[in-house]
């Protein structure tokens, strides 16, 4: 199962290892969990396993191992974004979305450059620092140089502090060769793509019209993308619309091609559930629903399969699911999020969204429950713009020194949030735990977070190891 088609996604596998694989004993859960604690990822027939543990006896130990690797890896540190939605035009026909072409119920809008530059802003005075800058599948004139003058105009922009998004990362239809390199050109950190599903006949019946119906198309978007260049990319599926255990193991899949193909996956997977959406029956009651449990289930079974990938965790879900799947592995999330166009300028537009969120909460209401929980939100991008993505990223992941980079990254980007926004109530909060964080690192990875928290205080910005 290689090469440069679609081969690799074998379905027939996948089934035979649903159908042939029956409930784990203790001894079997024992021992891959054993084999993920080394920390260098499962195979195929342990996942396939995984799926099929349904006892609380069982998945205790399998949660409980999820935790512990997420901390190796990535420590107390989780990431934040906003998701910045530039428009909700969109050629395809999809049951599941509000976006879908014959939509009549949805608002449409596509923003300008100065409508973007104003969104900017907004999340800007929130205090984020990264975005995914997300389009529907057709964007105004059918011309993708919009897309590319929106993320000029989002690192263009700064607040009334001088401050910038420092990153931009991508969710864009597939493309071709030649625009996948032009959106490499423009700056992005990473270019994220979802199959939604993996299951052929499933994403048929789902897709009805326009170029989305193209399941090999999309399926092999990522490797033209890591053709063009960008070797930081994201991949993920929407659970609920087949039965998630063939999903997930798609999404292994998925993973072992690209490192065959091209020596690294995935950096990022994301894990969204169907919510409900303005004008699509099908949202409302999604065809493979995802229990609470079993969504659980899915973010520890990755947190062990892939351990250095990031598990990104969006507003769709309640914030009580958000919290519970930060003990499970995820370690990045969105926060204080609109996904309608225009939304942080205009106040949240459901009837522009392309979904319902589940978590209202503001970025500072985020930081503030994830400090209560023992967190440390990091605002870092430094690794895009010192070139550790792909292979470079890789080789400081896998022998676990990346935490010696993330960690003081993190504290002086949460210090730097602190100083210049001052959020009510969190600044104590905040250099509590910061000085909490201090004691637990080595001497080196202190010293080094030392030396950039001071150059924070001197009035120093945007610095990093």
């Amino acid at each position: 199962m290689c090469g440069t088609g679609t081969d690799w996604l074998d379905e027939r596998t996948i089934h035979d290892a649903l159908d042939g694989v029956k409930s784990p004993d203790r001894g079997q859960i024992d021992e891959i969990i054993a084999k993920s604690l080394e920390l260098k990822g499962l195979s195929f027939d342990d996942v396939a396993l995984l799926c099929q543990t349904n006892t609380d006896d069982l998945l205790a130990p399998v949660f409980a191992a999820a935790k512990r690797i997420k901390e190796a890896i990535y420590g107390r540190r989780i990431v934040l974004f906003a998701p910045l939605y530039i428009s909700n035009l969109c050629a395809n026909e999809c049951l599941y979305c509000a976006f879908r072409r014959s939509n009549g119920q949805l608002v449409r809008r596509a923003l300008s450059m100065g409508e973007i530059r104003d969104e900017t802003l907004a999340i800007l005075d929130q205090g984020h620092k990264r975005v995914l800058m997300v389009a529907g599948e057709s964007y105004p004139g059918g011309d993708f140089s919009y897309v590319l003058d929106a993320i000029r105009a989002i690192y263009e922009t700064r607040n009334r502090i001088g401050d910038s998004i420092r990153r931009v990362n991508v969710n864009v239809a597939p493309l071709t060769l030649e625009q996948f390199r032009e959106l490499k050109d423009a700056g992005i950190g990473t270019y994220q793509l979802f199959q939604e599903t993996y299951h052929r006949e499933t994403y048929a019946r789902v897709h009805c019209a326009g170029k989305k119906t193209d399941y090999d198309w999309r399926l092999t978007g990522m490797d033209r993308a890591m053709r063009a260049g960008i070797d930081d990319v994201g991949i993920g599926a929407l659970f609920g619309l087949a039965d998630w255990r063939f999903d997930l193991l798609g999404l292994m899949m998925h993973i072992r091609h690209l490192e065959k193909e091209f020596g690294v996956g995935c950096h990022t997977i994301s894990v969204p559930r169907i919510e409900p959406a303005v004008g699509s029956e099908m949202a409302a009651a999604p065809p493979n629903a995802v229990s609470d449990r079993d969504f659980r289930k899915i973010v520890a079974i990755l947190r062990l399969a892939v351990p250095y990938t990031g598990l990104i965790m969006s507003t769709r879900e309640t914030a009580a699911m958000r919290d519970a799947t930060l003990e499970l592995g995820v370690s990045q999330i969105s926060a204080g999020s609109c996904t309608d166009p225009g939304g942080y300028r205009d106040k949240r537009d459901e009837a522009a969204a392309q979904f319902q969120l589940g978590d209202h909460r503001s970025l500072a209401e985020v930081i503030k429950d994830l400090g209560e929980r023992g967190y440390i939100p990091s605002f870092c991008t430094a690794c895009y713009r010192t070139g550790r993505t792909g292979h470079d990223f890789m080789e400081l992941a896998k022998p676990g020194a990346i935490k010696s980079k993330c960690g003081p990254n993190a504290l002086s980007t949460y210090l730097e949030y602190l100083i210049n926004y001052r959020p009510a109530g969190l600044d104590a909060q905040g250099r509590n735990a910061i000085r909490s964080e201090l004691i637990c690192m080595s001497t080196r990875d202190q010293r080094a977070a030392k030396s950039l928290l001071e150059r924070v205080e001197q009035g120093q910005r945007d610095v990093f190891c």
